[in-house]
């Protein structure tokens, strides 16, 4: 896969972003693989944080922010623009 598709692909679904990481390009979309990623983990918390009944309200307008977030690097990644998403965006966790 090349730097756009990798880059898409990574923001599907964490199968997606497996898929890209060991079959796309890592270099090129590295970006995207990274904001993907860093993406995914703040869904997986708010997914356990829903359960608790006090703060599921909370937890239900941060994923609404993050839904929004998707989208922007989704369009980021079909454009082959490298924006850092808002909030989160400066997470490094992929070298």
């Amino acid at each position: 896969m090349d730097k756009k598709v990798t880059g898409i692909v990574a923001y599907l679904t964490i199968i997606g972003w497996l898929i890209a990481y060991l079959a796309g390009d890592k270099e090129g979309a590295k970006f995207h693989l990274n904001q993907a990623l860093v993406l995914g983990i703040c869904e997986l918390v708010l997914y356990i944080l829903n359960w608790i009944p006090i703060i599921r309200w909370f937890a239900w307008i941060i994923s609404l922010a993050l839904l929004v977030f998707w989208i922007m690097g989704l369009i980021s990644a079909c454009k082959e623009e490298e924006k850092p998403l808002p909030l989160i965006g400066g997470i490094k966790l992929l070298k």
